[in-house]
């Protein structure tokens, strides 16, 4: 329980800098400084003013100085990345399979918010994830995989391990990056960026090819379903109107790593 606390404190910590990166990367702005400013009023905010959650509900959400709203996005990305990481520590232990699942929730965070509101996905998130999640697989075994059924004599689970994850981020960046080119070819238009692209080689690296293939066709089904219902009731020309793919695909692959982490949480208290 401790444990699970400390990190769901360090969580916000991590979700205030997230918050920081969501709104400057798409901005090509440096997240190292200047300090944190008011987007409206350019004015510096204080130490004080910049608590995570405590200092939005004190200012009843808007800023010190010139009272502009500040968006709910902020506390929301710093309560769902403190919970998050709460979740991986209390059903995964002190571990480093908590740390992965961690490192996941925020990259996903980052990713989900980043491309809801600007249509972008930072290469710094995409491309540096993909290689952070293989790292990972060397130190946490994936849970299965077409490398885990060839290899299932092998000694050295982390090479099968790393093998499956660098498998799964070049299978699942390919089979996207193939859907774009012949997207492209046939309506001469842009249907997905390339931001998407590299956003499947994060989590095919993360999470392998079993569970990546579930959050691809979870992602894909539940960005069909809102973005219909969204079209409808909005009256938006459906030919012309962007989806946040990558934001509907994260979602699916933060619901099914936490799906998987919880379910095998249940199953050994069964056992």
């Amino acid at each position: 329980m401790i444990e699970a606390l400390l990190a769901a404190l360090f969580g916000l910590l991590i979700g205030s800098f997230l918050n920081v990166c969501i709104y400057r990367l798409p901005r090509d702005l440096s997240v190292v400084g200047p300090r944190s400013f008011c987007p409206e009023c350019d004015l510096p905010i204080a130490w004080f003013d910049n608590v995570p959650l405590l200092s939005y509900a004190l200012l009843a959400g808007r800023c010190r100085r010139c009272g502009h709203r500040i968006p709910v996005r902020y506390p929301v990305v710093e309560l769902l990345t403190g919970v998050l990481f709460f979740c991986a520590f209390w059903f995964l232990g002190p571990t480093l399979a908590a740390a992965k699942l961690c490192v996941f929730a925020a990259i996903m965070i980052a990713l989900i918010f980043s491309d809801f509101e600007e249509h972008i996905l930072p290469d710094e998130f995409t491309l540096g994830g993909t290689a952070v999640g293989i790292i990972f697989a060397a130190f946490v075994p994936m849970g299965g995989g077409i490398f885990f059924l060839l290899f299932m004599p092998a000694k050295h689970d982390w090479l099968v391990s790393v093998s499956d994850s660098a498998l799964a981020a070049a299978v699942y960046s390919g089979a996207l990056w193939v859907f774009r080119a012949l997207y492209e070819k046939l309506r001469h238009r842009e249907g997905m960026g390339l931001g998407d692209v590299k956003m499947a080689a994060m989590i095919g690296a993360f999470l392998g090819m079993q569970s990546a293939l579930l959050a691809f066709m979870a992602g894909s089904l539940l960005g069909a379903v809102v973005g219909l219902c969204y079209i409808w009731f909005t009256g938006k020309d459906a030919s012309t109107y962007e989806l946040p793919f990558g934001s509907f695909l994260g979602v699916a692959a933060l619901g099914v790593s936490l799906f998987e982490v919880i379910f095998s949480w249940y199953s050994r208290l069964g056992a």
